[in-house]
């Protein structure tokens, strides 16, 4: 896999009112490019979150992102606290990107 750029990932699930403040961390720390999945359901700490109603004011985004070690390392710096603030979840992982145009990572 020659072609491949070793990364960690992060998947973040917050509620949708919250996402602001993840978002202005991300300019902060110079992310260029990450995916929102709206409406997200699941059971956590603020009860069941049902994924099809459009109509609920509180629902929960899941942000997807892929970065280099460094960059990542002070995004979960500055998030760590965020988190505990809001709530939500943040997961990190290792991954493989497919190489690319250098315009998200």
């Amino acid at each position: 896999m020659d072609n491949t750029i070793a990364m960690k990932r992060l998947e973040i699930v917050i509620s949708k009112d919250k996402f602001s403040k993840i978002a202005s961390l991300f300019s902060r720390s110079d992310i260029r490019g990450y995916t929102i999945i709206k409406h997200a359901g699941g059971l956590g700490s603020r009860g069941p979150v049902e994924n099809g109603d459009v109509t609920l004011n509180d629902g929960n985004v899941v942000v997807i992102l892929a970065c280099q070690e460094k960059k990542a390392q002070k995004v979960l710096a500055e998030i760590q606290p965020i988190m505990k603030e809001l709530g939500g979840m943040c997961l990190i992982s290792d991954c493989l990107w497919l190489e690319k145009p250098k315009a998200s990572y």
